[in-house]
């Protein structure tokens, strides 16, 4: 199936920008896996045109905002069974199963638009190490908890922890990526959540602070 992929047009300036990033980051990936990153990026773009999955739609700003970004937390992830909460285009789902392949993701989100892309995308890329599951966090019933779950879409941290808690083994990570040092949202955070700790994340070619926000879950009660 590798062999059938279709990388994005003007691959070259694109896998430059892709490589000397992830030299930036510390992060070596194979030339398979990089050309598999790029892959993604061209079905993004592909079904983008029809299905609006993300406003980011210049190539070279799709590399930076969405491979680069969502790689710069691969640090932080945690044992081997990952949940990617609110995954919307499979970010940062995809190009993190793509870099950890020994590590099993699921994604979820309750976009149906959203995961048939995910779904498509995860056949097309033979990711054999990721699970899409089309349900609102609320309903979501996993036969185990995970070790790690990480989100990028949960507009408050609160909200995030309050709701992903249940999913996540005691002690397990769970991961909230922001922009800018969350102070207010780090003010509101349950007392039981005192110990999160905020790590600068750093994203080459992108004019932006990034940040991750890393909780050690309680895990279900």
């Amino acid at each position: 199936m590798t062999e059938s992929i279709v990388i994005a047009p003007n691959n070259e300036d694109l896998s430059v920008l892709l490589a000397r990033g992830l030299e930036q980051m510390n992060l070596p990936l194979s030339p398979q896996t990089q050309a598999k990153l790029l892959a993604y990026l061209a079905l993004l773009a592909k079904w983008n045109r029809v299905y609006n999955l993300t406003a980011v739609r210049d190539p070279a700003q799709m590399v930076v905002r969405h491979l680069l970004d969502s790689l710069s937390v691969a640090p932080y992830i945690k044992g081997l069974r990952v949940l990617d909460v609110g995954t919307g285009a499979g970010l940062p789902g995809i190009p993190l199963a793509l870099a950890l392949p020994d590590v099993q993701f699921v994604l979820l989100d309750s976009n149906r638009k959203k995961t048939r892309f995910v779904t498509q995308a995860v056949a097309d890329l033979g990711l054999s190490n990721v699970t899409v599951e089309a349900c609102r966090i609320e309903a979501y019933r996993p036969g185990e908890p995970f070790d790690t779950v990480i989100s990028r879409a949960f507009s408050e941290l609160v909200d995030m922890l309050t709701a992903t808690d249940r999913l996540c083994r005691a002690g397990g990570a769970m991961l909230a990526m922001k922009g800018e040092y969350p102070a207010q949202e780090l003010a509101a955070t349950p007392e039981c959540y005192a110990a999160a700790t905020v790590h600068p994340l750093i994203v080459p070619g992108l004019d932006a602070k990034r940040h991750v926000v890393c909780v050690a879950a309680k895990g279900a009660e």
